[in-house]
């Protein structure tokens, strides 16, 4: 039988949080965690639907919840773009930032709306953009802002005579890449933030392995079906063998974004084996989230690929 594992998140009444990605698995976990200690949530989604059967789930179980939707779609850089705007026009500072979504190994290789690599525009610039957007919200909400990647970026780095994948294509490198990138954009803006007095806290988790959706079947990425990994894991989860659950995989993110104890600049994850299960702690960064080089030059090559800029002063 799997462990249970448990976390405790301190009372959030009068914060409000954004979680993307949280119509299902891991997000929604999240998302329901942060309502039932008393944050306003925002649940901004691509598909509507699944997002108001995920706010009716959230609701039931802890009715009186703050919940509410918006829409947003990663892929396309507009999109986010109008997300900020109609946030900023609400005027609501944000104190927590979940940078959640992602997508994982189409079968071949796919482009966003603006002609980014489905994972990278997805997984990275996404983010990047939604924070930039949000940077006036989230300076006055001295918010902490938790990036979530992956056990994919504790090998590898960025492709970067070929970021786009435009010569060749390799899925699981492509994600890799994607999540380190997020990780050192994450990284790069916890030191930035801090040296400019911004007021805002940047960290990252992962979540190890679990039986999300990420390798399940996505018929609007291409996946017909499951993939052999996805059995393999669901097994090994039912089993309490190694790999974590739903339910574990989310507590590395909530300990990061909601923990008193929780650093900027800090990397929390599974605790057992591997780091790919079992209860959250903090790590050791990954050996290339090290390079502060190579953070520097995502950070610059990010905001030119997604047309954003991050030297507006915060407020006072």
């Amino acid at each position: 039988m799997p462990r249970t594992h448990q976390l405790t998140v301190p009372d959030l009444s009068g914060r409000r949080a954004l979680v993307t990605g949280a119509s299902d698995g891991i997000g929604f976990g999240i998302a329901r965690r942060l309502a039932a200690a008393g944050a306003e949530v925002l649940l901004p989604v691509r598909n509507r639907a699944k997002g108001e059967a995920a706010l009716t789930r959230i609701r039931t179980q802890h009715p009186g919840a703050r919940v509410s939707l918006r829409e947003v779609d990663l892929s396309s850089l507009g999109s986010v773009a109008a997300l900020g705007e109609q946030l900023r026009t609400e005027g609501h500072p944000i104190h927590l930032l979940v940078n959640n979504a992602g997508v994982m190994h189409p079968p071949q290789r796919q482009v966003t709306a603006d002609g980014i690599e489905l994972q990278l525009g997805t997984n990275h610039l996404g983010h990047v953009a939604l924070v930039a957007h949000l940077l006036p919200l989230l300076t006055a909400g001295r918010a902490r802002i938790t990036s979530q990647i992956s056990v994919a970026a504790r090998s590898g780095g960025i492709n970067w005579d070929d970021v786009n994948w435009e010569s060749s294509y390799e899925g699981m490198r492509a994600y890799g890449q994607s999540k380190i990138a997020l990780g050192l954009f994450g990284l790069e803006l916890e030191r930035r933030a801090r040296a400019g007095g911004w007021g805002i806290t940047s960290n990252l988790s992962h979540p190890g392995v679990a039986p999300t959706s990420l390798l399940a079947a996505r018929p609007e990425m291409g996946r017909q079906r499951d993939t052999p990994q996805i059995a393999v894991i669901r097994r090994l989860s039912r089993a309490g063998v190694l790999v974590g659950s739903v339910d574990s995989a989310q507590l590395p993110a909530l300990m990061a974004a909601t923990s008193p104890h929780a650093r900027g600049g800090r990397l929390y994850g599974p605790a057992g084996p591997g780091h790919l299960g079992g209860g959250p702690g903090e790590h050791t960064l990954f050996r290339p989230l090290r390079d502060t080089g190579a953070a520097e030059r995502v950070w610059r090559v990010s905001q030119e690929l997604a047309g954003v800029s991050f030297n507006a002063p915060a407020p006072a």
